[in-house]
């Protein structure tokens, strides 16, 4: 019985007014060209988000093309421009995911441009059809092994010197006299846990319970995940302590007019560092895998991974700082040992980074507790519990795990401030944090732009520029 040859499907999604009119002109003209290509109209590639892109590797896709105008030549004026930005970012996730870049392909053909248009699809079809079929599901591995990524080892930075007891009688003077001036109506500090050398967010709204605060190097939470919590901003005015890297979240929400800013009062806090618990490891195989390595450096006495890179120790922005007697005597920041981490996945094929990846996200188990303390993430119905349409499968499989974690990483991109809360609650230990410091170190790269520091800018993703990169396009 003779088989048929296979032959790549390839999903294009293309605008109507240019890359439509041209592929229908080169119809009309009787253009010959590889007849793999499925077209999918949209007014403008600005309408094709890349959550498409995604669902079409889940339904069978061995390649997808987008394609649009020429930039300049929008109908809309601008959509291919936020376009362009979007891609770059969303291309290099794929590909850090372990998607080889060949599969994802962009161009601009213009409704003159049939012959283009021919020469795009033979071309994207030869590349696709040399790297062969996507035989296995989006979510699989192909039987490729996770491999084995090591930790650097972390220089020995000494720790910043802050004076948490004097901190601490400032942080409950200053909330004293705001709530007592009725300046606000609750602060949001840190307080004493159940268990030694652990805090716990704490709700202040008297003024006489301001002497539970405390502040030392175990206050790790973000705690401008509740500006966006109806149950405080309904109190009234919100007081809330945040260190350098928290501020900068703050920065986020009010970019995003999800926080005014006369109705929040910033305490800022000077911090030489927070300490991590100590986890023990389970496995020797874990010991040399990137989560465990991380593990055997969160070490007490020492400083999370964070913050070895760390040089905002007193935030940019605030309205009252509790300054201790004592200030930051912390040299210059060393260098992030994430990036080390990232540039060794780089250095991987695609078929290993997928490999490592999907080993990753088997463990999620879906609790959401990333998204529950993430200050950026504040969507009232997010993406992941909408049903008409279902973008994310609601089990824990394998599929539905990859297309919920691509989802939560594009839409921090170019916001994320580096807080690591994700990664520090997630019970399963997935590198959330490689993912948005790869991210945030694309958008610097192509962008120039940190998250956090100018309420005034517009967020990366929001915006454009007529001489944004665009290489990678057609």
């Amino acid at each position: 019985m003779s088989h048929r040859k296979w032959e790549p499907k390839i999903v294009a999604f293309v605008c109507n007014w240019c890359t439509y009119a041209g592929a229908d002109a080169a119809g009309t003209r009787r253009m010959h060209y590889a007849p793999n290509v499925r077209m999918i109209k949209l007014p403008c590639t600005g309408r094709i988000d890349p959550h498409f892109i995604v669902k079409a590797f889940e339904q069978g896709a061995d390649g997808v093309l987008v394609s649009g105008c020429h930039p300049g030549d929008c109908h809309y004026v601008s959509g291919n421009l936020y376009a362009r930005r979007r891609y770059t970012v969303f291309r290099e996730l794929l590909e850090f995911l372990g998607v080889d870049p060949r599969r994802l392909q962009f161009s601009w053909v213009s409704a003159a441009e049939g012959a283009k248009w021919v020469e795009v699809v033979n071309e994207v079809t030869a590349e696709i059809k040399a790297l062969g079929p996507r035989d296995v599901g989006w979510a699989e591995t192909n039987g490729h092994q996770p491999p084995i990524v090591v930790a650097p080892e972390l220089a020995q930075t000494p720790q910043a010197v802050v004076d948490a007891g004097s901190t601490t009688e400032a942080l409950r003077a200053i909330a004293r006299e705001l709530l007592e001036k009725k300046e606000v109506a609750v602060v949001v500090g840190y307080e004493e846990g159940s268990l030694p050398g652990v805090t716990t967010p704490a709700f202040i709204t008297k003024p006489e319970d301001a002497d539970r605060l405390v502040w030392n190097e175990h206050c790790v939470n973000n705690l401008s995940v509740y500006l966006t919590r109806k149950q405080v901003t309904r109190l009234g005015r919100v007081g809330v302590v945040a260190k350098g890297c928290d501020a900068r979240s703050i920065v986020g929400l009010i970019q995003e007019n999800q926080a005014r800013r006369e109705n929040v009062v910033i305490i800022g806090v000077q911090c030489g560092g927070v300490q991590m618990s100590v986890r023990a490891a389970k496995g020797d195989r874990e010991l040399e895998s990137v989560s465990a390595a991380r593990t055997l450096i969160q070490v007490d006495g020492e400083l999370a991974p964070k913050c070895y890179a760390c040089d905002v120790h007193t935030p940019k922005i605030y309205d009252h700082l509790a300054k201790g007697d004592a200030a930051v005597t912390r040299p210059l920041a060393a260098a992030d040992p994430r990036f080390a981490e990232i540039a060794a996945l780089e250095r991987m094929s695609p078929d290993e980074r997928w490999a490592y990846w999907q080993a990753q996200f088997d463990q999620c188990i879906r609790c959401y507790a990333c998204r529950a303390v993430c200050p950026l993430c504040y969507c009232e119905t997010c993406i992941a519990d909408k049903s008409r349409p279902q973008w994310i499968p609601t089990s824990a499989t394998s599929q539905g795990n990859l297309s919920w974690n691509i989802f939560r990483a594009y839409h921090l991109a170019g916001r994320c401030i580096g807080c690591d809360e994700c990664s520090r609650v997630c019970p399963a230990d997935i590198r959330l944090d490689l993912i948005n410091r790869k991210l945030a170190q694309s958008v610097q790269e192509a962008f120039g732009y940190t998250a956090g520091f100018d309420m005034a800018a517009a967020p990366p993703l929001l915006t454009f520029r007529m001489d944004d990169q665009g290489e990678f396009i057609r």
